[in-house]
């Protein structure tokens, strides 16, 4: 559920806070007054691709903060290692003038897709040209899958599917004439030898190159190496000397004072180290200790190596693959007749089980099918649509190439609105006011399954008046009663139908405009009523048939419980 939303420096918005609660609110507003800014600022922090011009004018950054509550977004928060223990998820999006924005879930820097991610799971925004998706064939199989349930069955056919596709592709590869064959087996024969003879073994290129650069600097290094080992051990001052002697005396005091043993121990573990460090440096220089053949053989590895790292375009891990791969087509190649015998017989056998998976596919399909049909025409004839005819059309493909990656169907939503017309698609068959009905009875269904706790739809009575408006109010009532609902509304019938109304409001003050929000008591609320119904000249008669409006659907909403 979204439980309050923060606006600063939205276009017109200079600053926004609105509480929400459950069930049906609405917003309403004369045009133009900025409705659509909130939807564009929820979009936003919802991660959706935001633009420059989003930012008010003179502002230097602009920024929305959305907070929800919503136990599918909780484990979404734990999954990603977001601190969410108190139930809570906080959205904020901040937006620059240069275009660039930053995002966070709980104080936690995401990127865009992430909150794209998790507001999927938060709420689903239904603008005015969100209803192309609805109407758009190609996704219909995926609103019948998602209402049918068939995520389990899709699963296991697409697991014989890419089985079945990928002996295909092994087929195809080892399918060719004999000339080119010819050219791929000399292709790989030469790169086998090159890479062979080459010898290359992970981890050998840096060794180089820090052997190099040691020698390189042969001269500096054992210039101070020899100073450092003087100092240390090879002459009579020597450090290790001077420890050796101040040893001798303190074991010696130590006769006559025995609290000095620790301290002998003390210039001991000092002497022991002082040695350890001129082995170490010892060691170091014989490594110094080079031939010029040596630095040579050194640099015509590197470049040997450099130069087929170059050539395949890949580093020495990469050619070692590379080899292996080389190989072990070489090895395919040379056996391919015998394993294409085999692979025409794996083959068969794996399309027919994945046939199989798809006829199961097919039948729950067909049986969600019929279940979609009565739940929409249901849905329908609750909004004042009495004749229409709703009908989900599977055709199963069928031959050789009946298989894809969604199964052997093709599935599209086909209707008649009125009585004697004949079944097509929706968006020839309907009018503005039928399509607007249409995209909230689909919306109702759909919205079942998704598990989305809030819905917002703006402007979903485009084209609806009289009765269908009220049936309509009616509808997003209902739906309110399991989810939340925020509608962008003109309509005087589904703006009294609401719990919670919002006027959003329009002013100008030094020049500037300014929209300010605010949540409408019930003198507001018919005020607000009365001027949709009427306009400007508000009457007593308006302000009584408000009161009216708002009693009228208080009656309804209690019998929804």
């Amino acid at each position: 559920m979204l439980k309050t939303l923060h606006i600063e420096n939205i276009a017109v918005i200079e600053r926004a806070d609105v509480e929400f609660s459950a069930g049906l609110s609405v917003l309403t507003g004369e045009t133009g007054a900025g409705k659509s800014i909130i939807i564009d600022s929820l979009n936003a922090v919802l991660g959706n691709r935001v633009s420059r011009e989003l930012v008010r004018s003179g502002a230097e950054r602009a920024s929305v903060t959305a907070s929800f509550e919503s136990a599918q977004a909780e484990r979404w928060c734990a999954d990603n290692e977001i601190d969410a223990d108190d139930g809570e998820i906080i959205l904020q999006r901040r937006i620059s003038t240069d275009g660039k924005s930053t995002g966070r879930v709980n104080g936690v820097p995401v990127t865009a897709s992430q909150l794209r991610e998790l507001g999927a799971l938060l709420l689903d925004i239904h603008g005015q040209n969100d209803g192309r998706q609805l109407l758009d064939e190609r996704r219909h199989l995926d609103y019948l899958d998602a209402f049918g349930e068939c995520g389990e069955a899709l699963a296991a056919y697409r697991e014989t599917y890419d089985a079945y596709r990928a002996l295909v592709r092994e087929s195809e590869r080892l399918s060719m004439d004999e000339a080119e064959k010819q050219r791929l087996e000399e292709s790989l024969r030469y790169r086998i030898a090159e890479l062979s003879k080459a010898e290359i073994r992970p981890g050998e290129e840096a060794e180089l190159t820090e052997r190099r650069d040691l020698l390189r600097n042969s001269e500096k290094l054992t210039e101070h190496i020899s100073a450092a080992l003087a100092a240390l051990y090879d002459s009579d001052s020597s450090a290790v000397a001077q420890c050796g002697d101040a040893e001798y005396n303190v074991s010696r005091a130590g006769a006559w004072s025995a609290d000095l043993a620790e301290t002998e121990e003390i210039i001991r573990s000092a002497r022991l180290a002082l040695e350890d460090a001129s082995e170490r440096l010892r060691e170091k220089q014989q490594l110094l200790d080079f031939s010029p053949e040596e630095y040579d053989r050194l640099e015509e590895r590197l470049a040997q190596l450099r130069r087929l790292e170059k050539k395949y375009s890949t580093d020495e891990e990469g050619l070692a693959a590379l080899l292996a791969d080389s190989e072990r087509r070489l090895d395919e190649l040379e056996y391919a007749g015998d394993r294409l015998a085999q692979l025409e017989k794996e083959t068969a056998k794996a399309y027919a089980l994945a046939e199989k998976k798809a006829c199961a596919l097919t039948d729950i399909r067909q049986a969600a099918a019929k279940r979609l049909e009565e739940r929409v025409v249901g849905e329908l004839r609750d909004l004042s649509m009495p004749s229409v005819r709703f009908e989900v059309r599977l055709l199963s493909r069928e031959g050789k190439n009946a298989l894809s990656a969604s199964g052997a169907d093709e599935v599209s939503f086909v209707m008649s609105a009125n009585a004697g017309e004949t079944l097509g698609p929706i968006s020839r068959i309907a009018s503005g006011g039928e399509l607007s009905r249409i995209m909230l009875a689909l919306k109702n269904v759909f919205a079942e399954k998704d598990g989305v706790d809030a819905l917002i739809f703006d402007e979903i009575d485009t084209g609806v008046s009289g009765v269908a408006a009220q049936r309509v109010a009616e509808k997003l009532a209902s739906l309110g009663r399991t989810k939340q609902v925020l509608c962008v509304t003109h309509l005087p019938q589904i703006a009294a139908m609401a719990q919670q109304q919002y006027l959003v409001e329009k002013a100008e003050h030094g020049g500037r405009t300014y929209t300010n929000i605010r949540l409408l008591d019930r003198e507001g609320r018919r005020y607000e009523l009365a001027r949709l119904s009427g306009g400007d000249m508000i009457t007593d008669i308006q302000l009584a048939g408000a009161e009216e409006f708002l009693a009228r659907d208080e009656r309804f909403r209690a019998s929804l419980s």
